[in-house]
């Protein structure tokens, strides 16, 4: 008997640390992949003009890793160039410098980013949130109840949408 337990507790622990070897590995190879899409594009977007993609996905990685100041130069030059080509998806690229606004708790112009990605695509249903969740940082109650509730006419399963909107309908009634 004390020999199968032995075995069942070295089996465990050989399963865990199987898993623990597994899910480091993935995750450097994660981070190594990304790294060399970020070293690539610095390089090509250094020495020439990109496209909106290009510089939608570097902004993207310097937010990741919280360089707010370039992302949001990156952001803004993925925006022109969107402009220029006529890009469907401006909308993620005025989402995403939202984003980096509202990370630096500049509201305002999270604001502002967030209802210039919804003029593209009034469905949006990501920007819909994150400008609610502005409103609600501003103390602007009833402004991000009413756009939760938008979020919820687009999308009925919209779980973040559902639990703050019941959260500020207790708010605006008490």
């Amino acid at each position: 008997m004390d020999s199968n337990l032995a075995v069942i507790y070295l089996s465990i622990l050989v399963g865990l640390l199987s898993f623990t070897v597994f899910s480091i590995f993935r995750q450097i190879f994660r981070t190594r992949r990304k790294e060399k899409i970020f070293s690539k594009l610095r390089k090509k977007l250094t020495k020439e003009k990109g496209t909106a993609q290009e510089y939608y996905e570097l902004a993207s990685i310097y937010s990741e890793k919280k360089i707010y100041s370039q992302a949001i130069t990156l952001f803004q030059k993925a925006i022109k160039t969107a402009e220029k080509e006529e890009e469907e998806n401006i909308t993620l690229i005025y989402n995403g410098l939202g984003y980096v606004y509202f990370c630096q708790e500049q509201y305002d112009l999270a604001i502002r980013q967030y209802k210039e990605a919804l003029k593209y695509k009034p469905d949006y249903v990501i920007a819909l949130n994150n400008l609610a969740h502005a409103y609600e940082k501003k103390k602007l109650t009833s402004q991000a109840l009413e756009t939760y509730e938008e979020a919820l006419k687009y999308d009925p399963k919209n779980s973040t949408a559902k639990r703050r909107a019941e959260s500020l309908r207790r708010l605006v009634t008490a």
